[in-house]
């Protein structure tokens, strides 16, 4: 038995309902400060993302440099 779920593009109502469920869990109060730390998060990782871009390509041309 195979169950298909269907899950297209978010719209408008969607995301309206999904926000007010957010408001009604966490509060007024609570939503900035789970909005910061998201963006700590975020900021984060993509950090980590450019530390790890960075270290490939040192690598990339030490390997380069020792087929020269």
């Amino acid at each position: 038995m195979k169950t298909i779920l269907l899950l297209g593009p978010l719209g408008l109502p969607e995301i309206v309902i999904i926000l007010l469920i957010v408001l009604l869990l966490f509060g007024g109060k609570k939503i900035p400060e789970l909005m910061r730390g998201l963006g700590k998060g975020i900021r984060s990782f993509k950090e980590g993302m450019k530390d790890v871009e960075k270290d490939v390509n040192e690598i990339k041309s030490e390997i380069e440099s020792e087929d020269k």
